[in-house]
């Protein structure tokens, strides 16, 4: 899964990235700091607890394993993760993470980075656009202190650039694609439309929308080779909606007096089903940074977090101060800050869901020995067969069956697994 971090120059992007994967980058105060996109990993905390509370509540209650002492580092937690960690329960997974250049107005005419810019969104599942509500930036990115671009703005420019380039795709040979229409009928529009765009990941249920959305809005349009500007964009419009859903990270909140100065983009993202969160992505930034240098161990659900025994040395009054003003400050803002955001992106947006594929569906270990290994993410209605390619295509080439681990029920290829399911595969080898 990816997510790109869009918008224009100088909004903090680059920061948004970096406080998210703790990977460094350069970041500095003009536009198209960022040349080539940055790509990461983030390390996003599950809503619920790690399977392997539910593993050790077994254990404990059979006696076969110890209680938890307050002495333990990993506070309960006894699964082994391929990648990221789990402590207290609380597991992390991967989430890879896109920072592309600042997108200019004119981007789908060649301004700025232009074309490259939306062709490093293509295989991006989401979108989270970072905005300055300071208004501290104007459109380009250039510094003005004050009065800048508008929240709105902003947010409307994004949707018009990515509108406009997928109506230059389609514009490309749009003169033999209606000739096609022409001679073959209106189902030729939807293979035309689909052999143009299937490069940036578009379906055929996208494409259906947006000629469904042109009758809708245009009922006057006429046949589809006399149609113009407005009905490609309406046509454009309806297919990046499904495409890239776009949720927003009003960055810089902290510098903003007046709260209101985002409600009419509130609103909007609101009616459109979307997500707003409040944000300061050089605080966060500051937080990550000290728990990386363990100097705090922080909590990336809420922001809150405790001095470490080193921290406890080396932090000075006036820095415990201003790292309890930035989780005071965080702590203050519905949403959760960028973690909160990205965790809504994922599962709440994507609908995804958390599977543990396992190879001892009793122990619930892999091959090696090792507790719960691997905890993926899966689209909602994904069936068993569905995690056995996500795990290896192999497995899912040679499907037998698959075991809940949790109810020990053996389930067919096209079980529908639900969130947290412990699924043992059963392949030909």
């Amino acid at each position: 899964m990816r997510i790109g971090l869009v918008g224009k120059p100088n909004v903090g992007k680059s920061t948004t990235f970096s406080a998210l994967t703790e990977t460094p980058v350069e970041i500095a105060n003009y536009p198209f700091t960022t040349i080539e996109p940055n790509v990461g990993v983030a390390w996003l905390p599950l809503r619920e607890n790690c399977a392997c509370k539910e593993l050790r509540d077994r254990k404990e209650k059979q006696g076969r394993i110890a209680f938890s002492s307050e002495d333990d580092a990993r506070q309960g937690s006894i699964c082994q993760p391929n990648s990221g960690t789990c402590t207290g329960h609380q597991r992390l997974v991967p989430v890879t993470l896109v920072d592309v250049a600042g997108l200019v107005p004119g981007a789908h005419q060649g301004r700025g980075r232009g074309n490259q810019f939306l062709s490093d969104l293509a295989r991006c599942d989401a979108l989270i656009q970072v905005i300055d509500v300071s208004g501290s930036t104007d459109m380009e990115g250039n510094p003005v202190g004050e009065g800048g671009s508008k929240p709105l703005e902003e947010y409307q420019f994004l949707l018009d650039e990515l509108d406009a380039w997928i109506v230059g795709i389609v514009q490309s040979s749009w003169s033999r694609g209606a000739r096609r229409v022409q001679s073959e009928g209106e189902k030729a529009l939807a293979k035309y439309l689909f052999e143009q765009l299937s490069g940036i990941g578009v379906n055929e249920q996208q494409i259906n929308a947006g000629i469904q959305s042109v009758s809708d809005i245009h009922p006057e349009s006429g046949v589809p080779w006399s149609w113009g500007n407005d009905e490609l964009m309406t046509l454009a419009g309806t297919i990046r909606s499904l495409l890239f859903p776009i949720s927003v990270a009003a960055n810089k909140a902290d510098c903003v007096t007046d709260e209101g100065i985002w409600n009419d983009l509130s609103n909007i993202i609101n009616d459109s089903e979307g997500i707003l969160v409040a944000s300061s992505a050089e605080a966060e930034l500051a937080l990550r940074r000290a728990s990386k240098a363990g100097l705090i161990q922080l909590n990336p659900v809420n922001s809150r977090f405790s001095i470490t025994e080193l921290g406890e040395k080396k932090l000075s009054k006036e820095q415990r101060n201003a790292l309890e003003n930035i989780s005071e400050t965080l702590s203050r803002w519905a949403g959760g800050g960028l973690v909160g955001l990205l965790s809504s992106v994922v599962f709440d947006r994507l609908k995804r869901r958390v599977v543990y594929p396992v190879q001892d569906e009793t122990h619930w270990l892999d091959g090696e020995g090792n507790i719960l290994p691997d905890a993926i993410l899966v689209s909602e209605g994904t069936t068993a067969k569905g995690v056995a390619y996500a795990v290896h295509s192999d497995l899912g080439d040679g499907f037998i069956r698959a075991t809940d681990a949790k109810s020990s029920r053996v389930i067919g290829a096209e079980h529908e697994v639900q969130n947290g399911d412990i699924i043992s595969i059963h392949a030909k080898t």
